[in-house]
């Protein structure tokens, strides 16, 4: 590994312009979603993911030019990543959206249909809004590493995010597809992306970073061009045999230079994974109205949101496309959706108990299925 004589302080200040700083709002002079005059406003949250992450900006985004007009002040709330906000969605008062990656959304559906009461309960009520955009997926090493390609990463220590977030799911589900065997808990680590960068520059304790953000993702965007120096990112080879069993359940992407100008001299190729808007089958009235205002509200104002809001917005349709085994679109903003498409061209129960963690497996801990002792 790189042996640099910096301070932790001062690497930190390398990779970053800083790792406390929260996610800009976008510009004030951008236009706004004016709410009706009879429209009477209720406070409604939306779970994302890390404060520097592209979730939480999709999140305030829909705050700042959807909600308003539809008579919702909506909170865009930070959380773990998408298995958290499936926990929720389901069981906190005021969290009426969500945005959740397909693989956890559908790795819900088969431990429900598996039988295991925890994930039914969870993910049976929940709703589809909208197909959003795909995410990349980052495989993150050190400039002086052996490895080049993601199919290479077998074996080694690798970091896959904090339990109950979209990336550690997606970095385990491509482990497994791509060697056959689940990663070994001895060589896996939760860390936040900002801790695992650090810890990957400066000793040995992991050897692969996994980061799942749409780019431009701040987090690395924000890299200054000392970064060059410490990390770069793992090719995907599609001809690889690993690689074409992954691309069964992942999409194949380009992560740009463009994106990150500070840290790419050239396009890399990539993996991706879909991130959905999803509700609760809500069917209390002043809820159902509201969220079909706020679809009214998205219809119209979508121009906006892919010209002022975050860049990955214009790889957003409003178009509902069929939905895998055991997802369902949400009744009344279907309707309206697929109404704009056409124009244009109760309270919360308690959670069951949990197996014991003794006896989850680790897609299983991902995911939040487990009673911690």
């Amino acid at each position: 590994m790189l042996h640099l004589p910096r301070t932790l302080h001062a690497l930190a200040a390398a990779l970053f312009t800083t790792l406390t700083a929260t996610a800009a709002l976008v510009s004030p002079g951008a236009a706004l979603a004016q709410p009706a005059a009879s429209t009477p406003t209720v406070s409604y949250k939306i779970v994302t993911a890390s404060e520097r992450g592209t979730y939480i900006q999709i999140g305030r985004d829909l705050a700042r030019f959807v909600a308003p007009q539809a008579g919702i002040q909506l909170e865009a709330l930070a959380s773990k990543g998408s298995a958290d906000n499936v926990s929720r969605l389901r069981y906190d008062t005021g969290v009426k959206l969500a945005i959740v990656q397909s693989d956890v959304y559908q790795a819900f559906v088969d431990y429900a249909d598996a039988g295991n009461a925890v994930a039914a309960d969870l993910i049976r009520p929940l709703r589809v809004v909208l197909p959003l955009y795909d995410e990349e997926i980052y495989f993150v090493v050190r400039t002086d590493s052996p490895l080049q390609y993601v199919h290479e990463i077998k074996g080694r220590k690798i970091n896959i995010g904090p339990l109950q977030s979209g990336t550690a799911m997606s970095a385990s589900t491509i482990y497994r597809l791509m060697f056959n065997e689940p990663l070994a808990d001895a060589a896996t680590s939760t860390l936040s992306n900002e801790e695992a960068l650090l810890k990957l520059t400066t000793e040995s304790s992991v050897d692969v970073v996994v980061i799942v953000a749409g780019q431009p993702a701040k987090l690395l965007a924000d890299m200054k061009p000392e970064a060059k120096q410490l990390v770069r990112l793992l090719k995907v080879d599609p001809a690889n045999s690993g690689t074409q069993a992954a691309l069964q359940t992942y999409g194949a992407a380009t992560i740009r230079s463009a994106s990150y100008p500070n840290w790419l001299d050239q396009d890399v190729s990539g993996l991706a994974v879909k991130a959905y808007l999803v509700t609760y089958d809500y069917t209390y009235r002043v809820t159902t109205d509201k969220l079909s205002r706020f679809a009214q509200s998205l219809c119209e104002n979508f121009a906006v949101l892919q010209t002022e809001g975050h860049p990955k917005w214009r790889d957003v349709r409003l178009d509902l496309p069929p939905l895998g085994r055991g997802w369902r679109y949400y009744a009344p903003i279907e309707r309206v959706l697929r109404r704009c498409t056409s124009s244009h061209k109760e309270a919360p129960r308690p959670a069951p108990s949990a197996p014991a963690s003794a006896t989850c497996t680790q897609q299983e801990r991902i995911l939040g299925l487990c009673r911690t002792p």
